[in-house]
């Protein structure tokens, strides 16, 4: 099951008990419960037995680990004192522990209860081996934190947070293998590999395998929360985090599918002021089920018409009897892009703004914008704030560091934020060349406003218009033209239909 129409009407009713007759102050323990239950009940069927069970259950103990690792304490006196002591936990987190622990082992309780009820895609394997494995990672964890003295980092007066070179090292191999599980999971030949492995411990058939096997619903976007934390831990910039706010930010429903990408502090705000949020406020619900309904419009209506037909894909392209056509099937692909991102963008706004948590813009009228630097601050905002905080600007640093000069740091460091960008979509060659597109087109962008900026605040205001008319066209179609290495499967059938844009036709 998807993020569909279904799903959004259960949200939305979900969130009218939660308003009208939960308590307040169990409504950051219902949020939890609720988004680890979504995880489950939208995580596609797979073929691999268990596999769709597995995946889902991976996430939390993965959330769990994450948080386990990046504790910090509060200012006082006690937890000063348990930070010296890797293996205390405070009494709330040990409640929310249990009650993890008991709804993954609940939610394996389904293979007993009849196809058409389960909260899960499949049957999933019997409870004991579920309680078994739970035992085995939490020992795993337990040894390493003792291990490593993987505790709750003791914070000075200023609200220095110290870290210690071993749990530094500890983080940077969490990181490491959340990036392998990435690249793994997002390379074809690599997912392909270990989906023909997975079926041969189940049993299965090996020649079935493939990259669609392996449909981690949520990971990409999970996967640069978990990375935000445990850099930021790293750092000391990481705020003091519980288990259920740790587990609620990382799993939070109305964002597993589509983003944004939120932080952890701000999450944790709103999260923290839920139970001073009145119950039926008439604002908030209007703004909520208006951001929905523009959700709705945009993602189900608009994006999916465009689909059927309308906009470029490789049997679309291949179609075409005319460059004007083929003109017409990528403006079409370009706005069913906007029109698919920022409508599930909405509809996640909305429903959080019905559960009390506002959720950050991740779009901002992109297609209107001047230049590229202004595209890429207005589409998927919250994607490219990530970048530049854990991409662009410890890169930028390091290359200063080393004295490499200007223009060289700023196109090195655009290429890699684009490559990286571009990658996190998909480990494939026409991801990478689209970000590196990208990435040339702003290091361009950049080069040129520097050489030409005192030239232009000599020109009149007409003049400045028609500049930005014509900046405004050549933005758009370097952003459209862009896309067709986003949209088609390789790079020859992208070769061929951007000299078809042309008028050329290439034979490959």
């Amino acid at each position: 099951m998807t993020f569909d129409l279904l799903a959004i009407f259960i949200a939305v009713i979900a969130a009218v008990v939660y308003t009208a007759l939960l308590p307040a102050r169990w409504r950051g323990w219902a949020l939890m419960i609720a988004s680890m239950i979504a995880i489950y009940r939208l995580q596609p069927a797979l073929p691999i037995r268990y596999l769709d069970f597995i995946l889902p259950t991976a996430t939390i103990v993965i959330a769990v680990v994450c948080w386990w690792g990046t504790r910090k304490p509060e200012h006082d006196e006690s937890a000063r004192a348990h930070s010296r002591a890797p293996l205390q936990i405070a009494s709330e987190d040990r409640i929310a522990l249990g009650v993890i622990a008991a709804l993954v082992v609940g939610m394996s309780l389904m293979r007993f209860v009849d196809a058409d009820f389960r909260l899960t895609a499949s049957r999933p394997p019997e409870p004991l081996w579920v309680i078994a494995a739970l035992v085995v990672v939490g020992v795993s964890v337990v040894g390493v934190s003792v291990w490593a003295g993987l505790r709750p980092a003791p914070t000075d007066v200023d609200g220095t947070q110290k870290i210690f070179s071993r749990q530094r090292r500890v983080l940077t191999g969490m990181i490491l293998l959340i990036v392998l599980i990435f690249v793994v999971f997002k390379t074809e030949a690599l997912a392909t590999a270990l989906s023909r492995w997975l079926r041969a411990q189940a049993g299965q058939d090996m020649s079935l395998a493939s990259m669609i096997d392996l449909n981690w619903l949520g990971f990409s976007y999970i996967a640069f929360r978990l990375i935000h934390m445990m850099r930021d831990r790293q750092s000391g910039l990481l705020p003091a985090l519980t288990l259920r706010e740790t587990v609620t930010y990382l799993v939070f429903f109305p964002a597993l599918v589509a983003g944004p990408i939120d932080r952890a502090e701000r999450f944790a705000k709103d999260f923290r002021a839920l139970r001073e949020k009145i119950g039926f406020d008439a604002g908030r619900w209007t703004e909520g089920i208006t951001r929905i309904a523009i959700g709705i419009l945009k993602k189900f209506v608009i994006a999916d018409t465009l689909a059927q037909g309308a906009a470029l894909n490789a049997i679309n392209a291949a179609q075409a009897s005319s460059t004007l056509a083929l003109w017409a099937l990528l403006y079409g692909y370009a706005l069913r892009l906007f029109f698919d991102f920022s409508g599930y963008s909405d509809i996640a706004i909305g429903m959080g703004i019905l559960f009390g948590v506002k959720l950050p813009e991740n779009f901002d009228r992109p297609y209107l914008k001047t230049n590229l630097a202004a595209f890429w601050q207005s589409w998927h905002m919250t994607l490219s704030s990530w970048a530049r905080f854990y991409v662009f600007s410890p890169l930028s640093r390091a290359l200063l560091m080393r004295k490499v000069k200007s223009a060289q740091v700023v196109f090195i460091t655009q290429m890699t934020t684009m490559g990286v960008i571009g990658l996190w979509h998909g480990v494939t060659l026409n991801f990478l060349i689209w970000g590196v597109w990208h990435g040339m087109g702003l290091f361009v962008h950049k080069q040129w406003t520097d050489r030409t900026r005192a030239r232009y605040m000599r020109l009149s205001d007409r003049q400045k218009r028609a500049v930005m008319v014509v900046s405004w066209f050549v933005t758009f179609h370097f952003v459209v033209i862009g896309w067709v290495w986003f949209g088609l499967p390789d790079v020859g059938e992208s070769v061929r239909v951007l000299a078809r844009l042309v008028g050329v036709t290439l034979v490959l």
